[in-house]
């Protein structure tokens, strides 16, 4: 098969890599990609948002199978499009990827269907917002309700830091913030599940765990993700089980009510607390950064299970995953997720993917006069696997601390949770 890839980031980095594996992919293209990508598969200048021009390169180069990256083509339609001019597309359509595209929207469906999720007000004013948190007398979380690159996510321990969540998310991120979501902090210990879905049924992938926040220590505001591992430890075989009884399965059953089948892979991060499994938020392609090491620990060819997500023939398929233990770190410019320099040069790369058990995926990079510079704020992904939590993380450091670039910043700490387990 031809296949296209929309995207430009780590997690289109990781699929590219993993479906230039598969002996069904004869021609592999990437749009735009990136300087890493381009070793894997032919990138094509082609804006995510350029409907028009994807299906034109699409029918150029007879591509039969496109797999869409990234959340904001998703929102806004692009699998529609592509399935309207007979291509074959992985990912859902924009009616089911309001299940990212609108907070809102999300919670709505789950107090509608009974799935288990934080008590919450949707709001569009700000004095009925606050009046919502003075009633109720505690810190609680604050969430646009559109899109905002992982980072439109507020989590306040008080009244008053709330309130001021409140502010902050209403005036710093436009139109995503029209409509604004209020709800429970939920307590517990949070991991990022994922299942592939046909709008009928779902096949569980393995589990990981995020790193939100800029510093180490889970400090300092949200980011996009700053490094992941997986499996997640605090997913055992039964705790996936009500993961797929509680939230996959129903939340299926409700877009298929709702007139919105889903198809594509949905990713559930949950909170694991006293009370089971609870929903904090879907999002409706891989996690990045938590595609990554997922990409190293599939064992199975990635292009037929995606293609019977879209074929509605997952309940004839089976994945099989490596017993290792798979770990992300996350380098970004300095300044990200606020201001932050492109264009610095970063040195020794080839000499970092060298390192054992390492794979290096680019993320926000370009290739300049032969040079790779950082071209976005997550710019490298580091990439290990390991027998441990601690052997795939002192690989992943070991390859981070052989590039020379002064400008870049990483969290020393990524997979500390599943450290201190294997401590104990």
């Amino acid at each position: 098969m031809r296949v296209l890839v929309v995207g430009s980031g780590g997690r289109e980095h990781a699929l590219c890599w993993k479906l230039k594996q598969s002996p069904l992919c004869s021609a592999l293209f990437c749009a735009p990609g990136n300087a890493g990508i381009a070793g894997v598969a032919t990138c094509v200048p082609v804006d995510v948002l350029d409907f028009d021009g994807l299906v034109t390169f699409c029918k150029s180069e007879s591509v039969e199978f496109v797999v869409v990256g990234p959340e904001v083509p998703l929102v806004a339609g692009l699998v529609d499009r592509l399935e309207a001019e007979g291509i074959a597309a992985f990912g859902p359509g924009a009616s089911a990827a309001r299940l990212e595209g609108s907070k809102a929207f999300m919670k709505d469906l789950c107090r509608k269907y009974g799935i288990p999720t934080a008590a919450y007000g949707r709001f569009t004013d700000v004095a009925a917002a606050k009046a919502f948190v003075r009633e109720r007398g505690v810190g609680m979380v604050v969430k646009t309700d559109g899109l905002a690159a992982g980072k439109g996510v507020i989590v306040s321990r008080s009244v008053e830091a709330t309130l001021a969540a409140i502010d902050e998310i209403k005036s710093g991120f436009g139109a995503a913030a029209s409509e604004f979501v209020v709800e429970e902090l939920l307590e517990g210990e949070e991991a990022s599940f994922f299942a592939l879905c046909d709008g009928t049924h779902a096949l569980p992938l393995a589990t990981a765990q995020d790193h939100k926040t800029i510093g180490d220590g889970d400090t300092g505001p949200n980011t996009g993700g700053m490094g992941a591992y997986s499996p997640a430890p605090v997913v055992d075989a039964a705790m996936a089980e009500r993961i797929m009884a509680e939230i996959v399965m129903p939340t299926l059953r409700a877009m298929a009510a709702e007139g919105a089948p889903y198809k594509g892979v949905l990713y559930a991060g949950v909170m694991i607390g006293p009370a089971g499994p609870k929903l904090v938020e879907f999002n409706v392609r891989f996690g990045d950064p938590e595609a990554q090491p997922l990409m190293l620990r599939m064992t199975t060819d990635l292009l037929p299970a995606m293609l019977a997500a879209r074929d509605g023939t997952l309940n004839k398929f089976s994945l099989v995953w490596s017993k290792d233990v798979a770990i992300c770190v996350v380098i970004s410019a300095r300044g990200y997720p606020g201001a932050y320099a492109k264009g610095t040069v970063i040195e020794n790369l080839e000499a970092a993917g060298k390192v054992d058990g390492v794979e290096v995926f680019h993320a926000g990079t370009a290739a300049i006069d032969g040079k790779i510079v950082a071209n976005g704020g997550r710019v490298l992904n580091f990439v290990a696997r390991g027998h441990t939590v601690t052997q795939a993380r002192e690989r992943a450091y070991r390859a981070i601390d052989l590039i020379r670039w002064p400008d870049g910043y990483c969290r020393r700490d990524i997979g500390w949770r599943g450290v201190e387990r294997e401590k104990a």
